[in-house]
């Protein structure tokens, strides 16, 4: 596991969005799997940048997004199809066809996720895998547990992360208590992953990935287990 500490959430972004641009210019058809939530959000905003430029394009680009809420329909603007549309599709040269956000209104969630797997599968799985994390180590709606999912399923949500995302939402109460997300097999089946980290209060989280134990009750300690994950956090969550 390689570390990159930053100054300050801006350098973080730049650093991100400068891996993800390397990884398209390398391959134009690149696979992403791709995170919602405020922290990748300014990773979004430098690709959009470099993209009406012209130094990168994503014209053969195929998206997967990790998670959604369930049941949430896509156009309700605190949805993550919402989100991304907002804060990335629209802005950029993509194929709307090649964006993959798990469906909220799924009649068989179920089956949603088997497809997504799929599908996920069928195109070649995730080249790059842009991940954040919960305070409660969490990675998409991977909560702590005594066991975790491999697959992509549907989940309930801890009160706690039901609260942290209750800020976007006009009360706790609006907030779904179930999701559709990829599971930890899912996700380590990336080629390569990085996850962003931000903010004294993702310390805890960031100390256990920084120590030596992969333990259930912290879910992106699971990210031991691959071959090629870069952690890009900024001096806020690094410093003890």
């Amino acid at each position: 596991m390689k570390f990159i500490v930053c100054d300050d959430y801006n350098e973080m972004s730049k650093e991100a969005a400068a891996i993800a641009a390397a990884q398209i210019k390398e391959k134009s058809n690149t696979v992403l799997g791709l995170a919602t939530g405020s922290t990748p959000v300014g990773m979004y905003k430098e690709l959009i940048e470099m993209n009406k430029k012209g130094e990168i394009s994503f014209k053969d680009v195929v998206t997967y997004n990790l998670d959604e809420y369930y049941p949430i329909s896509p156009e309700n603007n605190q949805s993550y199809r919402y989100f991304m549309n907002e804060n990335l599709f629209n802005h950029i040269d993509i194929d709307m066809d090649n964006t993959h956000v798990l469906n909220g209104l799924a009649d068989d969630p179920e089956k949603e996720c088997e497809s997504f797997d799929k599908a996920i599968e069928e195109a070649g799985f995730v080249d790059l895998q842009v991940l954040g994390i919960g305070r409660n180590g969490h990675i998409a709606f991977n909560e702590p547990d005594s066991i975790l999912y491999a697959g992509t399923h549907v989940t309930g949500l801890t009160q706690n992360t039901i609260e942290a995302n209750s800020r976007f939402f006009d009360s706790v109460d609006q907030v779904p208590t179930k999701a559709l997300t990829m599971g930890i097999g899912s996700i380590l089946k990336a080629e390569k992953i990085i996850i962003l980290i931000s903010g004294k209060d993702k310390k805890e989280a960031l100390k256990k990935l920084k120590g030596e134990f992969i333990d259930p009750q912290c879910p992106a300690t699971m990210l031991m287990a691959h071959r090629n994950v870069t952690v890009i956090c900024d001096k806020e969550a690094w410093n003890d």
